[in-house]
């Protein structure tokens, strides 16, 4: 059972500029294989880029050159609420570069933290580089590397892990494991956080409620977001329990916002409803000997 918790907040996330990505014509920029294969960026006539995989795939990664805050796919938005989940942010990883949104808006209001972004293809990190706002600094590296190898050879613990890697074809499997949750759990800190993107549509993605139960069975505390507008969900897992109540939650996301200058209010991604995951045992749980 996913028992809903009520949040009381006054306003519906919009996700901005997504109407008018999806109606203007946009120009192909780039065009080649990739390891996820048919790999193309587009811009349309307001300046909006985007990176696919496939002709008529999904978007991965919606960028507004020169605009770091322009978080355009609303799961990246609502990825944020990860924030809210640690009370120190010195060290973050995000596996996966995508277009590189995600760590270029942590850096602009991280300055100070360490951010380190995985991706196994290098072509992607290039790209990232190329065609969208993606820049490495003394704070900030890309490594291409397999995720799981990255992880599993961690030495010093991360505050925050983002996983957003996707191949046109969805997570992959090694990535989802028992195996590799726990070897994600060792890269954290006790008082750390993982985020993970995940899609929840059953056509898309039928190990959907497998990958909660696997969650589940790795971590002590795990919390589900609905992203508005999308098929995504947010999944928040702790390594300890913390028995966080929801207000708490909502004033450290207020608390963010104002302390950072968000360009948007934080506490607002938790409108569309924050589930803690109670009991998912009818599901079997995903393990490296099942791949």
């Amino acid at each position: 059972m996913l028992p809903n918790i009520n949040i009381s907040l006054s306003k519906a996330i919009h996700a901005v500029g997504l109407k008018k990505l999806a109606t203007a014509k946009e120009g192909l920029l780039y065009e080649g294989q990739t390891m996820s294969g048919s790999t193309n960026v587009t811009q349309d006539l307001g300046g909006i880029r985007t990176l696919r995989f496939g002709k008529q795939g999904t978007r991965q990664s919606v960028v507004k050159m020169g605009d770091l805050d322009y978080l355009g796919l609303p799961y990246a938005k609502s990825a944020m609420i990860g924030l809210a989940f640690t009370e120190q942010l010195d060290r973050i990883l995000v596996l996966g570069v995508g277009a590189g949104n995600i760590p270029m808006f942590l850096r602009k209001h991280y300055s100070d933290a360490q951010i380190d972004v995985i991706d196994i293809d290098p072509q992607i990190i290039g790209l990232a580089k190329q065609y969208f706002n993606f820049v490495e600094d003394d704070l900030l590296h890309a490594y291409a590397q397999d995720g799981r190898a990255f992880i599993e050879n961690v030495q010093k613990p991360y505050d925050l892990i983002f996983l957003d890697a996707y191949t046109a074809a969805g997570i992959p499997k090694h990535l989802a494991t028992k195996d590799f949750l726990l070897s994600l759990k060792k890269a954290l800190k006790p008082s750390g956080a993982i985020v993970a993107n995940i899609w929840s549509t059953p056509k898309v993605n039928p190990l959907y409620r497998s990958m909660l139960r696997t969650y589940q069975e790795a971590f002590h505390e795990v919390y589900i977001l609905r992203v508005p507008t999308a098929g995504n969900k947010i999944v928040i897992a702790l390594p300890q329990l913390r028995g966080l109540p929801l207000n708490s939650i909502v004033q450290r996301a207020e608390q963010i916002s104002a302390q950072k200058r968000l360009p948007f209010d934080l506490s607002q991604v938790l409108q569309p409803g924050l589930i803690k995951l109670i009991d998912l045992q009818e599901k079997p749980v995903l393990l490296d000997d099942d791949l």
